[in-house]
């Protein structure tokens, strides 16, 4: 009985344990609550992900009213990947705050970060799961207005600035979202994705329909930081707590890139969005500016969670490039990255946060001499800045020898090339940050720098294990981004 629930349980789980972790003020109620919470909706999303490789799409009415006039929630191979990315990365986190930094500045508050993270959780598990338009809308403002709040809970008082930059950004964003799915529904007359992909064709692609791809793809590209739209993400990973610059950097952004893969492939279809109007090119030079530019800029960098974020934005240009080949195979290599990138990048934020546990600071000169005093923590720096730079053996290769692969097969041997070329910055600017921590001595004050306690390097080590088990084995992720991406494409192969 529960198993037949399963799909709104994913959200309804979270959705009442945030509430509830501000009744239960206790500092060790409100952690344990959220923690079941989050382990709860992985070992949902992970069943779901079962059932869907094994028995087809999964479809569930909310109140029995059946599509398309009532909300569906509709789990295919794409969501449900999804799904299991963003309950992985949150379980793995939320075991990690007790410890962390965060919890030093907001302790007496602690019920209140809770309840905000699995209000955030909620949010992107209810985008991605749901198959109506509008209800996605209402779930990223959810997580979006979460996310701010966990934002401006940095130390620092420029988290605040940061938080209301993002604020900004990304209600454009939304809004622009927004006036999108109102153009759809004006143009159809549904707001059931699936019914809105057989109803388009039929209503011919106007005026309309073509405002309303502007607006959804703008919006979308705002909420994934694709440059040059991705000013507020460095700001907001930089001053955020490192818990949550790895739960956003390893999540929202991949559900971003998840609704522009819905609408692009679900609801306009590959034709239209491709063919019928020329998004491929647009998207992939701003994809290959972004690989380059962004991870230009990061090599400049001196705080390392900033150097992090943009190299985040240069990632972002590797999922949009894979998708601007518009293969089978480039989508596969994108898909793929969403689960890589959340692996690499969420380990190396949650490393900083045990660095910044010790020093109080993310400054790469205090990085000097850390590989003596802190070896498991600058270790699973080093191990997921391989990944990022996408050595063999590492879950980064995969991703970037899948791409690679999809532009050779295309006949884009310089999309190759290019790809390798800025794999070369990534190198510089994590060999920096190695660097300083094997090659130069402490400064002073820092010889008695401690490791970090066990209860952070162990999530942390999770992540970086995960990393390096999935470059080495990657039959099940590459297998079912494959098959995802085959499916959005029609199940042609």
């Amino acid at each position: 009985m529960i198993a037949t629930h399963l799909p709104v349980l994913q959200v309804v789980v979270p959705l009442i344990a945030a509430p509830t972790c501000i009744l239960l003020r206790g500092k060790n109620w409100a952690f344990m609550l959220a923690l079941l919470a989050t382990w709860a909706a992985f070992a949902m999303s992970c069943m779901l992900l079962a059932r869907v490789l094994d028995d087809g799409v999964i479809s569930y009415e909310l109140g029995g009213w059946a599509a398309p006039w009532g909300i569906e929630y509709r789990i295919d191979l794409v969501n449900a990947y999804v799904l299991v990315i963003v309950s992985g990365i949150s379980s793995a986190v939320i075991a990690y705050t007790r410890q962390s930094m965060l919890l030093e500045f907001v302790r007496e508050r602690e019920y209140l970060f809770y309840s905000s993270y699995l209000l955030c959780l909620t949010g992107l598990l209810g985008v991605t799961i749901t198959g109506d338009a509008f209800n996605l809308f209402v779930f990223l403002e959810i997580s979006s207005l979460s996310s701010y709040v966990l934002i401006s809970l940095g130390p620092d008082r420029r988290a605040l600035t940061a938080a209301y930059q993002y604020l900004v950004m990304g209600t454009i964003g939304a809004t622009f979202i927004v006036i999108g799915v109102g153009l759809l529904y004006h143009a159809t007359g549904t707001l059931n994705m699936v019914d809105l992909g057989a109803r388009l064709p039929a209503a011919g692609y106007d005026r309309v329909v073509v405002a309303a791809f502007a607006f959804l793809t703008i919006g979308a590209a705002l909420k994934l930081a694709l440059f040059p739209l991705h000013l507020w993400l460095p700001n907001a990973y930089t001053y955020a707590p490192s818990s949550v610059s790895a739960f956003l950097a390893a999540t929202a952004t991949k559900v971003a890139v998840y609704i522009l893969l819905r609408f692009f492939f679900t609801v306009f279809g590959a034709e239209f969005s491709f063919e019928t109007l020329p998004t491929a090119v647009p998207l992939m030079v701003l994809a290959i500016i972004a690989m380059f530019a962004a991870s230009t800029v990061a090599i400049f960098q001196v705080n390392v969670k900033r150097l992090l974020a943009y190299s985040s934005v240069a990632q972002i240009g590797y999922m949009i490039l894979g998708l601007s080949l518009v293969t089978v195979g480039g989508l596969t290599a994108t898909i793929l990255h969403l689960f890589n990138h959340a692996l690499m990048k969420g380990a190396l934020f949650l490393v900083m946060g045990c660095v910044y546990y010790r020093l109080k600071s993310v400054h790469i000169d205090g990085f000097a001499g850390l590989g003596r005093r802190m070896p498991w923590t600058m270790a699973a720096f080093v191990a997921g800045g391989l990944s990022l730079i996408g050595v063999p053996l590492t879950a980064g290769f995969i991703s970037k020898w899948q791409l690679v692969l999809a532009a050779l097969d295309s006949g884009l041997w310089w999309i190759a090339l290019l790809v390798v070329l800025s794999s070369l910055l990534a190198v510089v600017y994590v060999w920096r940050v190695v660097e300083k921590a094997y090659f130069e001595p402490p400064p002073a004050g820092h010889d008695k720098v401690e490791e970090a306690p066990l209860s952070m390097l162990i999530p942390t080590w999770t992540l970086v294990c995960a990393n390096i088990y999935f470059g080495i084995d990657a039959e099940l992720t590459v297998g079912v981004a494959q098959r995802a991406a085959v499916e959005l494409f029609g199940g042609v192969q």
